[in-house]
């Protein structure tokens, strides 16, 4: 799910109660994070999740924050994590971007966890605009992966 011209995509329906997710940002550039942020609750609205938000510094630290919500009591059905990194004049760039997205995965498959993931990695901040706004917003789509991550956990059984 990552176009431009990509229509938002259908919200699944879910067996069960609604679910129980946390919203992830790191909201360095808090314009675009709170866009998609908006447009991730949009989306979880639809089928009553309950929802709570945190903040973390920085795209870095996502990932570090979803495996310490993965190892808390708390029994959240999924997770939707939401930030941006724009490119520099540096290597940093590169490094934290690969280093976050592989955190992430490594973190949901570690954890069998349903996750989404709004983490935009881009040249200049337009780019990041136009997906954090009501036309074309990456946050929602996070929410759908996510949502039918957990359809599909319904639907197999619980691990």
């Amino acid at each position: 799910m990552s176009t431009a011209d990509a229509v938002l995509g259908e919200v699944p329906t879910l067996e069960g109660a609604p679910p129980s997710v946390l919203i992830i940002t790191a909201p360095y550039y808090r314009e675009v994070v709170d866009g998609m942020t908006k447009g991730a609750r949009a989306v979880l609205d639809q089928v009553d999740a309950e929802h709570e938000t945190v903040e973390v510094a920085g795209a870095y630290e996502l990932a570090q924050a979803l495996c310490i919500a993965a190892a808390t009591d708390r029994p959240f059905d999924g997770f939707v994590l939401i930030g941006c990194v724009v490119k520099g004049e540096t290597d940093h760039y590169d490094f934290i971007c690969r280093s976050s997205m592989d955190g992430i995965m490594k973190a949901a498959l570690d954890h069998k966890l349903c996750v989404g993931t709004a983490l935009l990695t881009v040249d200049h901040i337009d780019q990041a605009k136009a997906r954090a706004g009501a036309e074309h917003n990456k946050g929602g789509e996070a929410a759908i992966a996510m949502l039918k991550q957990i359809a599909l956990l319904r639907h197999l059984g619980r691990i």
